[in-house]
């Protein structure tokens, strides 16, 4: 095609006059120009990217109506400057600029997660539905016992609970929430669809595919390439759980065979099963120890366990974090006002205004998500001096990964006895109890990673009608998870808007990728310090050397393309399971015999 358009436009100067051509010949773009286009669109991105920044952290922190009106004139400024430029981008499509060049123009088409249409008001509608959105997610509740319980509440609730009536109640109470959303999700679906149009693609799913260098189609079926990679592993560990869970609840409840109910799996979307461990734990092996219970034996609070944290990071050779970092941080849930508890890191200025924003509670998840969301904060700070444009992840599952990759290093007894939390690492025989929550966690994740952003495809592409959002949403939650909801649903449910990630207009496939390329760290890493243990044991606390090659990495940020970063780390250029298999290979094995004689599959 790119040839062919060439072609035509050569014959096209042919067939003018001789002043008519030359004078077309000269309103064509330069190269010097496309670079100063570039360099003046960054710097005008730059500038109002800190005034955006800030106003979305104070609506973050300080939810009322007057800082979404704030939060929503600042988005809306910066998607109405943003969808210009991306407009006049286009302008420079087939000039021959250099490398550089060529890739911020890239991006700068691609710059928006949700592009406006280019006309008047347009992006000031857009940045409201979506403050709107996510204010309403962030402030729902529910009457449950005759009192309002907040999200965090009823996750409580499925966390520890494990009376079936109770779990229903919940997980029905917290997608009560979400109704309301619908009318305004579709209207936001239209205006970011025209938007995308305008930009050159055919909805906004294809724009989010274009980001991972490559072409939108090339990208879904590399999804489903990697998928098939780790299925079986997924399919062999719904089976085993379904089985316990029938063995707790019996066949009233849970049935031995088909899907399995999704309240019952202690998480709120059934996106991690860790939560029912006690229910799935191994008969003849137990656990030595509880994070939970070593947390608070040890007497950590929330600030001490983002300073644990650090302390990681600082072990690889990374600056400690600024002092600005604990002034300005959300660490825990303030009780005199509303604001969005779902954890995330942030970098203000482009710099050195790092923060985080959680609601820390004392316990092995948290602990978990400290070190993920430092992850995005030391990779923030070691692409800072990248030119704008250029701020960023490889991709977003890099983004993701770089914590994952962390924590993964900080869930093992390794690091719990290296920073003084275990006296002793437990031996081998505790491997499989191990294994097992990880792969309740990281394994019962993936289908869930991968589904959201499929259902998101096809809505924008409008396959899915907004009538059909809920139907079409169980369809993906029961092909990839095996799972259903605890009874039938209302005709007015949008049970995809009680997901933070949709309202809040998160893409989220970049979490599907982390949780692939978090291994593929984990196993180069160890592989550089030496390890020759198995690989699920491996902690790189204190590898410095190491370190250094990973900030190496991270210090691309998104200059090149994805494959780049991961082989100047990793050796590897494709998104690959191979690395999962590796380091779950003793579970998988053990699931398999557990499972003898079962009905696997849904």
């Amino acid at each position: 095609m790119k040839s062919y358009l060439m072609a035509a436009s050569a014959a096209a100067l042919m067939a003018m006059t001789p002043l008519a051509a030359a004078q077309a010949q000269a309103a064509r773009p330069t190269p010097a120009e496309a670079k100063a286009f570039v360099d003046k669109a960054e710097a005008e991105l730059e500038a109002l990217s800190v005034y955006t920044a800030k106003a979305a952290w104070v609506r973050a922190t300080y939810i009322t109506e007057d800082t979404q009106w704030l939060e929503a004139k600042a988005v809306g400024e910066e998607k109405a400057l943003a969808t210009k430029l991306a407009m006049e981008a286009a302008r420079y499509d087939g000039v021959a600029v250099d490398p550089v060049t060529a890739r911020k123009l890239m991006l700068l088409k691609l710059y928006l997660v949700l592009p406006a249409p280019a006309r008047e008001g347009a992006a000031a509608e857009l940045a409201a539905l979506e403050s709107g959105l996510d204010s309403t997610y962030s402030t729902g509740k529910f009457d449950y016992k005759g009192r309002q319980i907040t999200l965090n509440d009823a996750e409580d609730i499925l966390r520890e609970s494990r009376d079936p009536a109770e779990l229903k109640a919940v997980w029905e109470g917290w997608r009560t929430v979400s109704p309301p959303m619908r009318a305004d999700y579709a209207q936001l679906v239209a205006l970011a669809n025209e938007g995308s149009k305008g930009l050159g693609y055919s909805d906004t799913g294809a724009l989010w595919r274009a980001k991972y260098d490559m072409a939108p189609d090339a990208f879904a079926a590399e999804t489903d390439r990697v998928w098939a990679q780790v299925e079986p592993f997924y399919k062999n560990l719904h089976c085993y759980v379904r089985a316990k869970l029938n063995d707790k609840y019996g066949d009233g409840v849970q049935p031995r065979t088909g899907p399995i109910r999704a309240d019952l799996l202690g998480n709120m979307w059934a996106q991690s099963w860790g939560n029912i461990y006690d229910i799935v734990a191994p008969a003849r092996v137990r656990s030595s120890y509880d994070l939970d219970q070593l947390l608070v034996k040890a007497n950590y609070d929330p600030t001490k366990m983002v300073k644990t944290g650090e302390a990681f990071y600082s072990s690889l050779g990374f600056a400690p974090l600024p002092q600005t970092f604990w002034e300005r941080s959300q660490i825990t849930r303030p009780q005199d006002r509303e604001v969005v508890c779902h954890a995330s890191a942030w970098n203000l200025d482009g710099k050195d205004d790092i923060r985080i924003k959680m609601c820390t509670k004392v316990n092995g998840e948290d602990f978990y998500t400290v070190h993920h969301e430092l992850g995005h904060n030391y990779y923030q700070r070691a692409y800072g001096d990248q030119p704008y444009l250029f701020k960023g992840g490889a991709n977003d599952g890099f983004h993701e990964a770089i914590g994952d990759f962390a924590g993964l290093s900080a869930l093992t007894p390794t690091y719990l006895q290296q920073i003084g939390l275990l006296d002793q690492a437990p031996g081998a025989e505790e491997d499989i109890p191990f294994l097992l929550k990880m792969a309740l966690d990281k394994i019962a994740f993936l289908p869930f990673g991968l589904l959201v952003d499929k259902w998101r495809w096809e809505v924008f592409s409008g396959d899915v009608a907004p009538a059909e959002y809920n139907d079409a949403w169980w369809t993906l939650r029961t092909r990839y998870q095996g799972i259903v909801p605890p009874g039938p649903r209302p005709a007015d449910a949008f049970d995809p808007g009680a997901k933070y990630h949709v309202p809040g207009n998160t893409p989220y496939m970049r979490y599907f990728l982390a949780h692939i390329y978090q291994f593929q760290f984990h196993r180069a890493a160890c592989a550089q310090a030496g390890w020759d243990g198995p690989l699920h044991r491996c902690s790189v606390y204190d590898e410095a050397e190491m370190g250094r090659r990973f900030n190496a990495m991270m210090e691309m940020g998104q200059s090149k393309p994805w494959p780049d970063a991961l082989e100047a780390f990793t050796g590897e250029r494709q998104t690959d399971a191979s690395a999962i298999a590796d380091y779950f290979a003793p579970l998988n094995t053990w699931l398999t015999a557990q499972n003898k004689g079962e009905q696997c599959g849904w």
